[in-house]
């Protein structure tokens, strides 16, 4: 999931571009409403987090902006503006989700997550790396035009690391991907990529990096 966020307060933003990266996520930041528009130009984004009182441009212009454009990101305001009237002036700017600071950075992640699930309105999400691809819609996957039979924890796991780009996923966040339950072994994510890795074939795409988890 690619996210960009957008927040004047520097220090602020660049910690939790760098959390968002740990958790997996492909995170930019601009500090400044016109940059952010410049930056969403330029890059299909997955959601994009906006502090509502910005320089040059705030974060209601860019919201109402880019979804007069039909621009298919999920707008989440992030901002002290913390009112009852406030949250829902800024839901009616066209934002998906609206969370108050002070924040939680976990709930902030869960929020990101959940959006990034919903995909673009109208729009069927599908992920592609190293040509393997899954239909987050359909519920299908295929590698190089060979559909692969997926339990639904397989499609999960698959699906989560399509979605972090590149980046690590640890364990658990994988059960936290693909599983609504915890199983009762942590052992199931090992199983489940070492299934999913033969059904996907040679040559193999997902690495297990020691002591932090998977990548594709």
């Amino acid at each position: 999931m690619r996210v960009l966020i957008v927040e004047d307060e520097e220090e602020l933003a660049e910690m939790i571009a760098d959390g968002l990266r740990g958790e997996g996520m492909s995170a930019d930041v601009a500090h400044d409403g016109a940059t952010a528009l410049q930056m969403a130009s330029a890059t299909s984004y997955d959601v994009l987090v906006l502090d509502r009182d910005l320089a040059v441009v705030g974060g209601d212009a860019v919201c109402r902006t880019l979804n007069a454009a039909g621009y298919p990101a999920r707008m989440m305001m992030l901002t002290a503006a913390g009112t009852l009237s406030d949250i829902v002036d800024g839901l009616g700017q066209g934002a998906d989700d609206y969370l108050t600071k002070p924040f939680s950075y976990i709930e902030l992640v869960a929020r990101l997550r959940a959006l990034g699930r919903r995909g673009p309105a109208g729009v069927p999400t599908v992920l592609e790396r190293h040509g393997v691809r899954v239909d987050t819609v359909r519920r299908l996957a295929e590698r190089d035009g060979r559909l692969l039979r997926l339990t639904p924890k397989e499609l999960g796991v698959l699906e989560a690391l399509l979605e972090a780009d590149g980046g690590i996923l640890t364990p658990a966040q994988l059960l936290d991907a693909a599983w609504q339950t915890p199983p009762e072994s942590r052992s199931a994510v090992k199983v489940t990529v070492h299934q999913l890795r033969r059904k996907l074939g040679e040559p193999p795409v997902i690495e297990t990096v020691p002591g932090f988890g998977y990548r594709l």
